[in-house]
């Protein structure tokens, strides 16, 4: 009995002990954090420390000013500021994937912007260098080597930008960037066309290829994706087909280095600019 009695006290205690410590964080926890020196500031001394952060260089930093401003006072003409600046901020921070969230935001919520053109351009830049990256340009990889999402994330905001804002400061840039996206598409085609051939897989290859040629008729590439098909049909038997690719090869490439070098690629398409 006594044993039962020591057990029944100890838990007497220890339940009033757990409910005060639990009400002492509780209130801990409503308490102003001491240590947030940006309490109580005003929304225009919040995005002036966020671009004297900017002008620093100190894009952490920055971007943390412009998160406190957009909550703190998400009305008015500093919170839609900080929205506009946040996707610079964060591209220069190297947080691309917060980059792109910000502009697709911005987009969302003030598609007649006067600037939204900006946001677009940005939005295309931030996956075009995702897209060539430093460890691909310092090794001279193909860009059509590489995973192509980027590249067509950026293509698609490029394209956006120049269909809706034909007259925009940023639409002559991003067109010569489409060029060059164009490009890279249809090499990635003919890379993973010419990657059938090699493997035997002679209709997936033609398909590839075929694919190429039909959604990108002006690309470099194009030569290439014409000469897979004519490698592809031969081995598969299709002969109507194979010279169908023939014709079209030699008209267009009448001097084709392929007819002598066959698939082995002796210099970079992207190396030819």
């Amino acid at each position: 009995m006594r044993s039962v009695a020591r057990f029944s006290l100890v838990r007497f205690v220890r339940v009033p002990l757990l409910l005060l410590l639990a009400a002492v964080l509780g209130a801990c926890s409503l308490l102003p954090d001491k240590a947030d020196e940006t309490a109580g500031w005003s929304a225009s001394k919040l995005y002036s420390e966020a671009r004297d952060a900017q002008n620093e260089g100190s894009w952490d930093k920055a971007a943390k000013m412009l998160e406190k401003l957009e909550a703190r006072y998400p009305y008015g003409r500093y919170a839609q500021q900080a929205q506009l600046e946040l996707g610079y901020v964060y591209w220069k921070g190297q947080e691309n994937a917060s980059a792109i969230s910000a502009c697709d935001r911005f987009i969302k919520l003030y598609p007649n912007h006067p600037v939204v053109d900006y946001i677009y351009y940005l939005k295309g830049i931030i996956n075009f260098n995702e897209d060539l990256g430093y460890l691909g340009y310092l090794s001279a990889q193909d860009p059509g080597e590489r995973d192509p999402q980027s590249a067509r994330d950026s293509f698609d905001a490029f394209k956006q930008l120049v269909t809706k804002f034909p007259n925009s400061k940023y639409t002559p840039d991003a067109t010569l960037r489409l060029n060059y996206l164009v490009n890279a598409l249809a090499a990635q085609e003919v890379n993973v066309a010419r990657y059938y051939v090699k493997r035997g897989a002679y209709l997936a290859a033609a398909n590839r290829a075929q694919t190429a040629v039909k959604t990108y008729p002006n690309a470099p590439a194009l030569e290439e994706a014409l000469y897979v098909m004519v490698v592809a049909y031969d081995k598969l038997g299709m002969t109507d087909l194979r010279d169908d690719a023939d014709r079209v090869l030699r008209h267009n490439f009448p001097n084709s280095r392929f007819y002598q070098d066959g698939l082995e690629r002796k210099t970079p398409w992207y190396k030819l600019w």
